[in-house]
């Protein structure tokens, strides 16, 4: 028999439909961080649902990191601005199911690092190049005084770039993925009887990298800024999950 061919629908509770038309307000700007939602009562009659409907949509949207909501509060849930801890959490929830696997978090990263090298190239102010310096320079400088700060001077270095690049999104994630990717391997990293030699090489590759951005080479930078990565994680990646990251490598 001819004719379209239809597809079984999802049964969509009420508090679902709460939440997707709060949610749309808020990506629409219609309502905006700081302001209050309505109360639960004056909620309860514009969805036409119940209060244990309300209730359990403010959980909800509070778990999404949108509002902050209390039980009765006459004010209403605020609405609050975005927060990387929000994309943080979503993706180390999905690292940890192994939705996300750590070739996956590197590769990304080293797509991140690299585009935020790129631009920084072009884009750096002399003071923030200068602080790119002087984080290498820390990190060099607790390697020789056997302190436990270059992981934070390494952090700093990137810091700086990634807000040398002017964009915000690559602020946000290369935060959040770094983070994780350094949590899923730290004791690793901790336990590495290499561990001195990588911190050294780590920093030759930084100084490369500062070069060639001191020359105004953004592709070199970036080519040699994802080189650096793959040197650096591919130790800890099982064999099979390097080409995830030598597709990346020119």
């Amino acid at each position: 028999m001819g004719g379209p061919r239809f597809e079984p629908v999802r049964a969509v509770r009420a508090y679902e439909r709460v939440v997707e038309q709060v949610e749309e307000a808020i990506e629409s700007g219609s309502l905006s961080p700081g302001e209050r939602l309505p109360s639960e009562r004056e909620l309860m009659v514009q969805f036409s649902v119940s209060r244990s409907t309300v209730r359990e949509a403010l959980r909800v949207l509070q778990a999404r990191g949108l509002v902050r909501s209390r039980p009765g509060d006459p004010n209403g849930a605020e609405v609050l601005p975005f927060s990387p801890a929000t994309l943080h959490k979503s993706m180390t929830t999905l690292a940890r199911v192994e939705e996300l696997s750590l070739a996956e978090l590197v590769q990304f990263r080293m797509v991140l690092d690299s585009s935020a090298i790129l631009l920084a190239a072009r884009l750096r102010t002399d003071a923030q190049f200068a602080e790119m310096e002087s984080a290498v320079a820390h990190m060099r400088a607790a390697v020789e005084a056997g302190q436990d700060t270059f992981g934070e001077a390494d952090v700093a270095f990137h810091d700086v770039v990634a807000r040398a690049s002017g964009n915000k999104l690559i602020q946000i994630c290369t935060d959040v993925v770094r983070s994780i990717v350094l949590k899923l391997i730290s004791e690793k990293i901790a336990d590495a009887p290499d561990r001195e030699a990588l911190m050294r090489q780590s920093i030759r590759h930084h100084e490369e990298v500062l070069a060639a951005m001191r020359a105004g080479d953004g592709p070199l930078a970036a080519r040699l800024s994802r080189k650096a990565m793959y040197d650096y994680y591919a130790g800890y990646l099982p064999a099979t999950e390097r080409p995830a990251l030598t597709a990346l490598l020119d």
